[in-house]
């Protein structure tokens, strides 16, 4: 009845509901009642036929092995659990700290002073303050759920060692008993074959006569002698293999199996119990965690708002836009300076004449200069004859009409420009929006004064001799003799692609005339400082060809404009998958760069920059562009593969122009 009771008692065991008002401390140290902390409801009469049922698996010859399999299964469905755990502390951790490094990123870039100040600012940074503290939420997530796979992994480890102690000493009793029965049934088997043969032989066939042994022939008395003899040695094992086999099916009964079995369903609770506590305890912190985010984005309101956190969509509503245009434009107030006076016409004196005279207040008493030059450029000649000369001035060139100033001859635009010839000359020179221009010892332009319509070059014309040859020097060649950190032809044709290419489709992917960059090439090398490609009959009208022998100045340099000392250097930093990592090392790979390949480098990128922003038109992005340029700008490597890294370099440096080169 004791072992009963004790089957009985693990039996109710097996399976416990969850406690429905907290979850209980989980103790794998503790004595067999392993679930305190859960309320067991009262049996009903479905369980109690099911308990029936239960003891009479467990009380029979496979009760063992049953339980072995579940306990076998509940450690199966812990580790698994515990391996989620494991992969998901990873991704919540991974995320968490992710986004503390985007945080981080983020407030740094906000504090510089390209970006937006004043409300915006402050609050962009109450926005990043807000994801910070979701990361942090993130971390201590990631942490908890780390304990909770450590601790369920020991749980099945040490389940496990229990199965496979358990398992040998349950199934060595079975495995006895077994072997004792069997036994039993041979002997019983060998006393069953000796008494048939020796009822046979007494009263069995007398015709037989004599019958034939070791020491000769025997007698039917004789053979029914021994045949009595071996059947009482038979009958004598036979019932001591029974009575050895049933000492042992009742030790294995009343002792060893009970034991077993309640060890087995002690470690099935334990194991259950730890799971269930480590689901119940990972859906409170799945909840505490949404819970903590949700009150991070849009906290509680309190009594008073004074100091209370505000909520993510509050801090982005406040954000003031005119308020912070205004504030920025006013800051620039102690920089404007006094308004410019009026702009009046002031005839010369010596046009009196023909109109009417000026008041007398506002006639000066000294009379002007007849040749002072305007701020433009342009200055008011004196009426002379058409035959007559401007004293000061050129010798072909004739004194317009008084109302039309005159610009001057070495600033003024060619026709055919964007820009029209009565815009003051000092625009119509500067350089493209952005685009450096070069430090010349000589003359950038030709100061000569432009026919009213430009020539088209002779193409017939022999080329002229490489007098200051440019293509096949090195940078730091053409620095020591032009004094120019960017060389002319580069800073020429960049000027032409921007004035006429920004919008041509396919710029630098479609091929000039072969003839039209011989030609051009030739002139560079003679003397570039005759050329100007502001005038798009310098060049044929044919801007492909421009960007042909920009690529080809690049291909012809003796090192290229990356060098071949940081090849290796920027292939590695291109093999870098995150794009803020990569973006960091080529740039601190570019600012290791000698100076006339950094100052060119930043004047090609800032021009590669603005054509993709015109890419709708020409249809050339950064990813076209890079391929365009890799391997021109970075050289052919030793192995092919690398024009793959070779794009990505500059697909990489178009992607981030300005925060590479931002504090130049």
């Amino acid at each position: 009845m004791d072992n009963r009771d004790s089957l009985d008692r693990s039996s109710t065991e097996v399976a416990l509901p969850p406690a429905a008002d907290g979850y209980p401390p989980y103790n794998p140290n503790g004595d067999s009642n392993i679930l305190d902390g859960f309320h067991q409801p009262p049996p009903n009469a479905s369980e109690n036929e099911s308990s029936g049922a239960v003891d009479v698996v467990l009380q029979s010859d496979i009760g063992v092995n049953t339980l072995l399999t579940r306990l076998k299964q509940s450690v199966a469905s812990a580790r698994e659990f515990a391996a989620f755990l494991k992969k998901r502390s990873t991704l919540e951790e991974e995320h968490a700290q992710g986004l503390k490094k985007l945080c981080k990123s983020s407030h740094e870039s906000s504090r510089r002073p390209d970006n937006r100040q004043g409300s915006y600012a402050r609050h962009y940074d109450e926005v990043i303050g807000i994801h910070d503290r979701l990361a942090d939420n993130g971390v201590q997530f990631a942490l908890s759920i780390h304990r909770m796979h450590e601790d369920l992994h020991d749980l099945a480890a040490n389940i496990e060692r229990g199965r496979k102690q358990w398992k040998q000493t349950g199934l060595n009793a079975e495995k006895r008993v077994q072997d004792s029965e069997a036994l039993m049934e041979k002997a019983k088997a060998k006393y069953d074959a000796l008494a048939e043969d020796y009822d046979r032989a007494r009263t069995g066939d007398k015709q037989s006569g004599r019958v034939f042994g070791l020491k000769g022939p025997k007698s039917a008395a004789q053979h029914e002698e021994d045949l009595h003899r071996k059947m009482q040695a038979a009958d004598s094992d036979y019932a001591s293999k029974v009575q050895t086999a049933q000492s042992q099916r009742q030790e294995l009964i009343s002792t060893q199996r009970p034991q077993a079995v309640k060890a087995i369903l002690d470690l099935i609770n334990e194991c259950d119990a730890g799971l269930t506590l480590q689901l119940q305890k990972f859906a409170s912190f799945n909840e505490k965690m949404l819970l903590g985010n949700g009150l991070c984005v849009s906290p509680l309101k309190g009594q008073n708002n004074d100091g209370s956190p505000r909520s993510l969509r509050d801090v982005v509503f406040q954000i003031d836009n005119t308020h912070d245009l205004n504030s920025y434009i006013s800051s620039f107030s102690s920089r404007a300076g006094q308004r410019p006076a009026e702009i009046k016409y002031q005839p010369h004196p010596s046009m009196g004449s023909s109109q009417q005279p000026p008041p007398p207040d506002t006639r000066s008493y000294n009379e002007p200069n007849p040749h002072t030059t305007t701020p433009s450029g342009a200055f008011h000649p004196t009426p002379f004859s058409d035959n007559s000369q401007v004293p000061g001035t050129a010798q072909n060139h004739r004194s317009e009409p008084d109302q039309f100033p005159v610009q001057n001859p070495g600033s003024q635009p060619y026709e055919g420009s964007p820009h029209q010839q009565n815009f003051p000359s000092s625009a119509v020179a500067a350089a493209p929006p952005q685009l450096p221009q070069p430090q010349m010892s000589s003359p950038l332009y030709s100061q000569q004064p432009n026919p009213p319509t430009p020539v088209n070059p002779d193409l017939t014309q022999p080329e002229l001799p490489p007098l200051r040859p440019v293509f096949g020097m090195s940078l730091e060649e053409l620095l020591h003799r032009d004094g120019s950190a960017i060389p002319l032809v580069v800073y020429q044709c960049l000027q032409a692609v921007e004035l006429y290419g920004l919008n041509v489709e396919g710029i630098y992917r479609l091929s000039g005339s072969a003839m039209h960059i011989s030609k051009l090439r030739a002139i560079f090398d003679n003397d570039p400082s005759q050329v100007d490609f502001r005038n798009p009959e310098s060049f044929f009208h044919d801007v492909n060809s421009v960007a042909g022998l920009l690529k080809q100045f690049f291909r012809e340099l003796p090192d290229p404009l990356f060098t071949h000392q940081h090849f290796q250097d920027f292939i590695e930093a291109a093999h870098i998958d995150d794009d803020v990592t990569r973006r960091d090392s080529i740039h601190a790979i570019v600012n290791s760069l000698p100076d006339p390949n950094y100052a060119t480098l930043r004047a090609l990128t800032l021009h590669l920059h603005r054509v993709q922003e015109h890419s709708a038109a020409n249809r050339m992005n950064s990813g076209n562009l890079a391929i365009c340029f890799g391997p021109t700008l970075m050289g052919t490597g030793s192995n092919i593969a690398d024009a793959g890294w070779q794009v990505r370099v500059i697909e990489t440096i178009l992607h981030n122009t300005y925060q590479i080169f931002d504090d130049d």
